[in-house]
């Protein structure tokens, strides 16, 4: 998994890989972020095959096609041999097809969201179907993830709806971390907190929360935890809320307590969204859940803990769901322990590390 600015999608990987681990597998993350696999017990190798696939780098990434399909090989080789190889991203499953079968062996594709448009027709569409048919498993992260998979022409016995792996029992709401990260950025105990875990991305509207909170009364606190090349715009578009604008890095060890400085935890999804950690983690620490709009969250979100605003990326609509928390300090609590109950007989690792084991011992057995 090689990516430049990790995310949900990142996050959620090694979860998986980890709670693998914990049954008793050797797992070992191929990536050029050394530090994707920190706090687990993935062991985490080097690789160097290029950006992710997108619009703007399909074209350098075809030139150097050929070589970074031979380095992908050494790297496997050096690990082989290993029973499952589980990519993640479009590069490496277009790659995986040019292995040879002792590299490939049960190969399993991780969809962490819908398919990209780009993909869905013409040359790039049979391109992905060719890669597909190499394939002896999808594993996608929603239903609307395996819809949308389908519907480019994956065949639907192939691929099988499963959700996050979390370590529930890891997060939970914290009052002295909430203490803690509000002393630490200077936010009084009794301030209302806005907050929100993201990828800071062009495709993800964070824009909206930013503006919502600057409608919203003078005493509130905005808390934008994440990195991505939008930072600077977000910045200058919270500017006019002086110091109750707090920027932070990514949370990893400390999400529990930065989650539980927050009132409410609001998401922005991307038009091909899978289905969000950054949710789930909000539902374990007590958090009311909002969205910006329905793409991926569908599903997750329910009324007994929270809201998605329509129409869409609106910031008036967020505001209207925002105020209802505001006015009703009950509201926020309650709506915590549901979520928690919820997140917890849904995503708990040893339930949906099981479900993974047997899928990928099945796929092996008859591929």
């Amino acid at each position: 998994m090689t990516t430049t600015s990790p995310g949900g999608a990142e996050f959620a990987a090694v979860e998986m890989l980890d709670a693998l681990v914990a049954r008793g597998h050797d797992c070992v993350m191929l990536s050029d972020d050394p530090a994707i696999g920190r706090g687990t017990g993935v062991r985490v190798e080097p690789i160097a095959i290029g950006p992710k696939l997108s619009v703007r780098t399909w074209g350098s990434l075809m030139l150097r096609f050929v070589p970074y399909v031979r380095r992908l090989r050494r790297a496997l080789e050096a690990q082989a041999p290993y029973d499952v190889l589980l990519v993640h991203y479009k590069k490496e499953q277009l790659m995986a097809r040019w292995l040879p079968r002792e590299l490939r062996a049960t190969l399993v594709w991780c969809e962490w969201g819908p398919v990209p448009f780009p993909l869905r027709k013409g040359l790039p569409r049979r391109m992905y179907l060719a890669a597909g048919e190499r394939a002896d498993l999808v594993l996608a992260i929603s239903q609307g993830t395996k819809d949308s998979v389908c519907a480019v022409g994956i065949p639907p016995q192939e691929v099988v709806v499963v959700p996050n792996v979390l370590r529930t029992d890891e997060i939970d709401f914290s009052p002295e971390g909430r203490a803690r990260v509000r002393e630490r950025l200077g936010i009084p105990a009794d301030a209302f907190v806005v907050g929100c875990i993201s990828r800071f991305h062009v495709k993800k509207r964070n824009d909206v929360v930013v503006d919502a909170v600057m409608r919203l009364p003078d005493d509130v606190h905005l808390i934008l935890a994440g990195s991505g090349e939008t930072e600077a715009q977000l910045r200058a578009l919270g500017a006019p809320l002086g110091d109750r604008l707090h920027v932070i890095d990514t949370p990893r060890g400390d999400v529990g307590d930065v989650l539980s400085a927050f009132d409410v935890s609001v998401f922005c999804p991307s038009p091909t969204e899978g289905q969000p950690r950054a949710v789930i983690l909000g539902m374990l620490a007590r958090r009311p859940c909002l969205s910006t709009g329905a793409e991926g969250v569908h599903d997750m979100i329910h009324a007994d803990f929270g809201a998605i605003s329509s129409p869409e990326n609106d910031p008036d609509a967020l505001v209207a769901l925002l105020r209802r928390y505001l006015e009703d300090p009950q509201l926020g609590p309650r709506q915590g322990d549901a979520a928690r109950a919820y997140a917890e007989r849904t995503y708990a690792a040893p339930v949906v590390a099981e479900l993974l084991e047997g899928l990928m011992r099945d796929a092996g057995a008859s591929g």
